[in-house]
């Protein structure tokens, strides 16, 4: 009965690429073309936030010129994309296109890029979008992605764990010391979530990481709570030469 819903719905509503439209063979998927075209990041890369590196790993913690100019107070950091190209197009459909359906397929890549930092008995928390911009989009896309992780994992989401005390203005264009700066008390733990993370392990979801203030935010505010390790998963970094 329901493969025969399902066969119905798909001659309706046939399976398109997410990245350009196309039709595909299932949902979700992206065709040839702009599987190829977009910048998922393989290979060596930061421990702390996953940006691509040249080399070959060696047994030894590495970290990119960022990471060891700016100490994280997170752990371990990974990315599934490079914020560039398609990936950066497919990142603001999401965002700001009214667009979550990415969020779905968008996870399995999270999970895959996460692989080796994705511990068992972890708490995933999103970083908080303000109210009064969550009314103006509707949806928190880092929620999203937080909550099908989840799914994809298996591990438990809590998507109000943290919270912004304060709206921010917007960090595109600040440079990383005016984003740290702008950051600072912006962000605090949900005063009804504590007995949530004490003593436990915490990843931190978010969609882009560039400069890593909001991040810092959020791992700093975990950790003041009670939080045992920090690690953070983003769906794409933003690399100097992207």
């Amino acid at each position: 009965m329901w493969s025969r819903i399902q066969t119905a719905v798909e001659l309706v509503y046939p399976p398109r690429c997410m990245g350009c439209g196309d039709m595909v063979s299932s949902d979700f998927g992206l065709c040839g073309p702009c599987w190829r075209d977009t910048p998922f990041i393989v290979g060596t890369v930061c421990d702390a936030c996953g940006v691509p590196l040249p080399g070959e790993r060696d047994g030894h913690r590495i970290e990119c010129d960022d990471c060891m100019k700016t100490p994280r107070p997170w752990a371990e950091g990974r990315a599934a994309l490079l914020y560039t190209g398609r990936g950066r197009r497919m990142i603001l459909a999401l965002k700001h296109g009214d667009r979550p359906e990415l969020a779905r397929p968008a996870a399995r890549w999270l999970a895959q890029a996460g692989r080796e930092i994705l511990v068992g008995g972890t708490l995933i928390a999103p970083v908080p979008l303000h109210w009064s911009r969550l009314v103006k989009r509707r949806y928190n896309q880092s929620a999203l992605l937080a909550q099908h992780l989840g799914h994809e994992t298996g591990l438990s989401v809590c998507p109000d764990l943290l919270q912004r005390r304060r709206r921010t203005p917007k960090l595109d264009g600040m440079n990383a010391e005016t984003r740290f700066a702008t950051l600072r008390d912006a962000i605090s733990l949900h005063p009804k979530r504590r007995h949530r993370l004490m003593n436990r392990d915490v990843l931190l979801v978010d969609d882009v990481m560039t400069s890593g203030a909001t991040l810092a935010a959020c791992a700093t505010a975990c950790l003041s709570a009670g939080a045992s390790r920090i690690r953070v998963l983003t769906l794409a970094r933003v690399a100097k030469d992207a």
